[in-house]
């Protein structure tokens, strides 16, 4: 063996294309190798055959767009399986009945819809990378799914039903819900389980007035209605409505175009059913002997007429006095029946109180609790029930409480919607809570519940139609309705309370909402199955829905309705019935809309300093990026140091904070790190950077530097400027306007309250103080390109001879210069201005207090004129000899130097750089907007095209060009110069 396997070692590596499988060896269980003992020619392996898969399918087309029914192909192995396709959105449904025969007294019917993200071609953006819990979405396409199958069970057929819809491919055009309603109808067809059906389902939407069968999910966009119908050959099912109020008579134009385009999906059914269906098959059903039900009857009818009589019955009290009764039936009957019709009773019971009830409001027209049938219960409306949350409200009807909070969030906070079809977020949230308390129960609370998550639903759809833009109105709402007590349409009462605590909160809605629920109690020939008489009630009692046919809940404002939500017991209702139904369902809205608006009609102001607060401020993106810093590391920092919530966007930064002291420390540390558009007059807070003899240097308002004069530190006289601020600290200041140069100049004691003996001594006959518009400018950072090129020296020219800091606060610059204690420091020697001393002589170029001034001559031959110069010029000319003062070293001082800068080749410097400077500079570069020149010297400025020239330039042409302005970066904006 040895020998064999040297020989077999030595044949692969001499021809090392021979492998393991040309030796014909195989791997044992122990990884042993060894010999194949197959012949050299094994015989031919069966090869396996094609596998057949029978399919049926039916195609058909419904509003323009081509719909298959297919079965037979996947889910073989279902009761009743079939993949309905609208283009390249596919969905499957499937039905599975549970094997036995359980007894209840219900029928155990569960939906599961499901979209998993494969359908869109997406991996799962979670943790484990796959579906979890079902979504909110799921859920209420489940709950439109078994709202329209579930009466069509046969009565007493209480075998555990399942049914699962899943997503398989989805080209986002059409909302797969609907598809799955139908493809469920159609498996139910297919399947051995009797059921009354089939049904059809459709969705309609309006745009300009034009109905359209089965909308795009673009199109629903646009639509101001959603309408959701389902129905039988000749019933109505299910209603599901989302409406910009719509009026009355168009949504009943909608329903009669919903419904024969509904009954287009039933023939391909019944066709579908004819080649593929299966036998349906005997299921025992739980129903009782007639005899049986007159014996219960016997012993019921009286007493449970007697309690329904009865108007001061309340809720429980009634509830107590049903449960008595059926006691005493199960005592008289406890010998004589058996053990099964025994835990059937309380049915049978409640079926006779049933009857009772619908006898007396058909034959009577009075309900259980003594009211008309188009009576709405009392109502008790309570807006800002909770003061210190942004918005509250009670609101009760008859024994129903419901309490609803606002919660406004920034624009980050909005809900992450991960549903194949519609918007990415929703800003506006109305969760529904119904704990067990609300009716005198012990419960646990899990997690999202089908029937909670419907009725916030629906009232969430009633809000919405009334809610401001999202332009107008930016941010994240969130509505948590508590249900207090129970005893109806508690989802009414939460649209109702909603639009309260909306209103509270200061939402500017559009209109107050209410809703109301309408039942129906009919009258049906058992031999025909019709209708013969019904009544219509208005505003039910929980009982009253219970034992009536109908829940018909309808909400809206004054101008149509918003939202509809219809859920039936029997199989079918006429749609002639729903449309009426209408009429009395808005008179009940209107009387609660009367209510509500007598305690809150317009959005209220919240001008207490407790309430919270949101605002939204308006940046350069370059200023946020300031704002947030390094991974976001300044602004996690003042959210923790502030506990406010902070959220950016584009060129947005929304601030929410828990009340206005909150709301004004965030603004500080915001307007410190980015600036905001600074005004004179305004108030800012600043940290002192340095100190100087005539006064100190403070930075504020996002970097930016001002100077603070010792004259303007306080209203006493100050002889040290140390004596009253200090390097580091944090003031608050006044802009006060701008020096000559384009410093911003600061006053801290115009924040200071003046002393009364300075408010007395006004002088009398002085010149009333004219108000004058602010004049406002913007930070560098803020500035666009445009506003930098349109930097212009606007003519100052006063009207009549005033005091020296009125001049002084009229000749601002449009544009500000910011310079560093440091740079004004060097600009201060280069002009020659002495800091030895306080006693140091006044600068060159000002006049003593006293002495007159020295005329100047106005000559276009003078362009070396500083800013100084030309306004003690335009004083000259106009009052002749003015008295200038110099209010201190740190201000700009006039130079004695009158000599005119070289016009042509000689290089010019910053120091020499002055408005009205003429030098002849070269094209450096061509923009848009203007010209980039070079100055000579290294210097750079700037040229804006006029408006009503239009020449041609190139790189390196010469122009004569004069200095007009500079910008807040300090660059030097140049006017052409016509050459003589």
């Amino acid at each position: 063996m040895a020998m064999f396997s040297l020989a077999i070692r030595a044949r692969a590596k001499a021809n090392p294309l021979l492998t393991r499988r040309a030796l014909h060896f195989r791997n044992f269980c122990n990884g042993r190798f060894g010999l194949s003992t197959s012949e050299s020619n094994p015989p031919d392996r069966p090869v396996a055959g094609t596998k057949f898969l029978e399919s049926f399918k039916e195609e058909f087309e419904i509003g323009s767009r081509v719909i298959s029914l297919e079965t037979g192909k996947i889910a073989r192995f279902a009761n009743g399986a079939v993949v309905l396709g609208m283009e390249e959105t596919k969905v499957l449904s499937t039905v599975a009945a549970a094997k036995g025969d359980a007894v209840r007294d219900f029928l155990p019917l569960t939906v599961d819809y499901q979209e998993k993200q494969f359908a869109q071609g997406l991996i799962p953006n979670t943790f484990m990378r796959r579906e979890g819990a079902p979504k909110e979405r799921e859920l209420l396409c489940g709950r439109l799914i078994d709202r329209p199958i579930r009466p069509l069970f046969s009565a007493g057929f209480y075998h555990e039903i399942q049914v699962m819809a899943s997503v398989l491919s989805s080209d986002g055009k059409q909302d797969p819900d609907v598809l799955a309603a139908n493809a469920t109808s159609a498996a139910l067809m297919l399947s051995d389980i009797p059921w009354g059906g089939p049904i059809g389902v459709v969705r309609i939407g309006r745009i300009c007035g034009q109905f359209i069968v089965n909308p795009t999910m673009d199109e629903l966009s646009l639509s101001d209605l959603n309408l959701v119908y389902a129905c039988t050959r000749d019933k109505t099912l299910m209603i599901d409505v989302q409406a910009r109020e719509i009026t009355e008579k168009d949504l009943e134009a909608g329903l009669r175009l919903a419904h024969p385009e509904a009954v287009k999906y039933l023939e391909p059914q019944i066709r579908l059913a004819a080649k593929a269906g299966k036998q349906k098959k005997e299921y025992k059903l739980s129903m009782v002997s007639e005899q049986f039900f007159e014996k219960v009857r016997k012993l019921a009818e009286a007493p449970i007429d007697a309690v329904f009589t009865d108007p001061s019955y309340g809720k429980f009290e009634r509830g107590e006095a049903l449960e008595k009764i059926t006691q005493d039936v199960k005592s008289a009957l406890g010998e004589e029946c058996d053990e099964q019709s025994l835990k059937v009773l309380p049915k049978v019971v409640d079926t006779v109180r049933k009857k009772v009830v619908r006898k007396r409001i058909i034959s009577d027209g009075f309900r259980l609790d003594g009211r008309h049938l188009d009576e709405v219960r009392p109502i008790y409306c309570e807006a800002g029930h909770l003061p210190i949350l942004h918005g509250s409200a009670l609101f009760n009807r008859g024994d129903t409480q419901v309490l609803c909070t606002v919660t406004l969030g920034a624009p980050q906070d909005a809900q992450r919607l991960d549903s194949l079809v519609g918007p990415p977020t929703k800003r506006f949230m109305l969760h529904y809570s119904f704990p067990p308390f609300c009716i005198d129960e012990i419960g646990k609370r899990a997690g999202l519940n089908r029937r909670e998550v419907g009725h916030g639903t629906l009232a969430e759809k009633a809000l919405l139609a009334v809610l401001p833009p999202e332009d107008d109105f930016p941010y994240t709402v969130r509505i948590n309705s508590e249900v207090m007590a129970s005893d109806g349409s508690t989802s009414m009462a939460t649209v109702c309370g909603g639009s309260m605590a909306l209103m509270d909160a200061g939402i500017p809605l559009q209109e107050h909402v209410a809703g109301v629920s309408v039942g129906l109690v009919t009258d049906v020939d058992p031999e025909s199955g019709e209708i013969t008489e019904y009544r219509i009630l208005t505003d039910i009692l929980g009982l009253e829905d219970h034992l009536g046919d109908m829940d018909f809940k309808i909400a809206g404002t004054r101008n149509g309705v918003t939202a509809i939500q219809l859920d039936i017991k029997p199989a079918g209702i006429p749609l002639d019935i729903i449309c009426e139904s209408l009429d009395p369902a808005r008179k009940g809205r209107l009387q609660i809309l009367d209510h509500m608006e007598q305690e809150i009609s317009v959005p209220r102001n919240q001008d207490d300093r407790n309430s919270p607060r949101l605002v939204t401020l308006k940046f350069s993106n370059d200023a946020i990026r300031r704002f947030i810093g390094p991974l976001g590391a300044l602004k996690r920092k003042i959210e923790e140091e502030t506990g406010a919530r902070i959220s950016v966007g584009d060129g947005t930064i929304t601030i929410a904070a828990k009340n206005q002291a909150v709301m004004e420390k965030v603004q500080d540390k915001v307007d410190f790190i980015v600036g905001r558009e600074i005004v004179v007059g305004g108030i800012y807070k600043g940290i002192v950077m340095s100190i100087k003899e005539y006064g100190a240097f403070v930075e504020f308002n996002g970097g930016q530097q001002g100077l603070l004069h010792i004259s303007e530190l306080s209203h006493e006289p100050v002889s040290r400027v140390s004596d009253v601020v200090s390097v580091g600290q944090q003031i608050s200041l006044m802009c006060i306007g701008q020096d000559v140069r384009g410093n911003i100049k600061l006053s801290r004691k115009a924040t200071l309250p003046r002393p009364e003996s300075e408010t007395k001594s006004v002088v009398e006959g002085s010149a009333p103080v004219t108000k004058e518009k602010p004049n406002i400018w913007a930070s560098p950072e803020n500035m666009s390109k445009g506003e930098q090129l349109e930097s212009t020296l606007e003519e100052l020219v006063p009207s009549k001879m005033e005091n020296t800091e009125s001049n002084r606060s009229a000749s601002l610059m449009p544009s500000v210069v910011i310079r560093s204690a440091a740079e004004c420091d060097e600009e201060e020697k280069s002009a020659g201005l002495s800091k030895t001393s306080k006693s140091a002589p006044k600068p060159k170029g000002t006049l003593k207090k006293g002495s007159k001034q020295k005329k100047i001559q106005s000559s276009d031959n003078m362009p070396d004129l500083s800013l100084s110069i030309m306004l003690s010029e335009s004083l000259s000319r106009m009052g002749g000899n003015q008295e200038v003062t110099s209010q201190d070293e740190g201000e700009a001082n006039l130079s004695d130097q009158n000599d005119k800068e070289t016009v042509g080749n000689t290089p010019v410097t910053p120091q020499k750089l002055k408005l009205g400077t003429k030098v002849t500079a070269k094209i450096y570069q061509i923009r848009a907007r203007g010209l980039v020149l070079d100055l000579g010297g290294g210097i750079r400025g700037m040229y804006k095209y006029e408006s009503n020239g239009e020449r041609e330039f190139t790189v390196g042409d010469e122009l004569l060009v004069q200095c007009s302005s500079f910008t807040s970066k300090g660059i030097p904006v140049m006017s052409m110069v016509d050459e003589e």
